[in-house]
C-alpha cells in the first residue's frame, strides 16, 4: 500500500503560482439557510406536493434535512418545481430524494441531499444538477411529492443549507 496526498481542485488552485482563486460556491462563498413546514392531511394521495421554500438555479445546495411527524404509510420525493410565476411545473421530483419514507416520525432529521444523488456532485449547483449547460437565472420550488399516500394527519419540516 502507498501513502498518497490528495487536493481538491480549490486546494490545486490555492497552491498554484499564481494563485488561482477557488469559485466562492464550493470554497469560502456566502451560504443561505431556508426552512419551512406544511401540515400533511389524511388521504393527501399519491402525487400531492408540499412546497417549502425557493432558491435560485445559481445556488448549490449543502444539506437538506427532513422532518415530520408519523404519517403512518408515507413515503415522497425531494426535488423541485419552477415557481408559480414561472407555471409551477415539476423540473425534478426526486432530485435530492426517492421514496424517502415519511411513516414513522423524525424528529433527529433524515439528511436527504445525497439520498438520490452522487456524492461526486458536491460541488455542484443546481443548474448542473439539472444537466444544463448555462445558469438559466431561475428561482425553484424545493417540494415533496408523495409516492405513497399518508393515513394520518401531521407536519412535515425541511431544513435546507445553500451556497453561492
Amino acid at each position: 500500500m502507498a501513502v498518497n496526498a490528495y487536493k481538491t481542485l480549490s486546494i490545486t488552485n490555492l497552491d498554484a503560482t499564481p494563485i488561482l482563486r477557488a469559485n466562492p460556491w464550493v470554497h469560502g462563498g456566502n451560504s443561505k439557510q431556508f426552512a419551512g413546514t406544511v401540515e400533511a392531511v389524511t388521504g393527501d394521495s399519491i402525487g400531492s406536493t408540499y412546497r417549502f421554500f425557493r432558491v435560485g438555479s445559481w445556488m448549490r445546495p449543502v444539506s437538506l434535512t427532513l422532518f415530520c411527524d408519523a404519517l403512518t404509510g408515507g413515503a415522497a420525493d425531494l426535488g423541485l418545481y419552477r415557481a408559480a410565476a414561472d407555471g409551477g411545473a415539476v423540473v425534478s421530483a426526486a432530485l435530492f430524494a426517492s421514496a424517502q419514507s415519511v411513516a414513522s416520525a423524525n424528529a433527529t432529521g433524515l439528511q436527504a441531499r445525497f439520498e438520490a444523488d452522487d456524492v461526486a456532485n458536491v460541488e455542484k449547483r443546481i443548474w448542473e444538477l439539472l444537466g444544463l449547460t448555462a445558469d438559466p437565472n431561475l428561482e425553484y420550488d424545493v417540494a415533496l411529492t408523495l409516492t405513497a399516500a399518508i393515513s394520518a394527519s401531521g407536519t412535515l419540516a425541511l431544513q435546507g443549507v445553500f451556497s453561492w
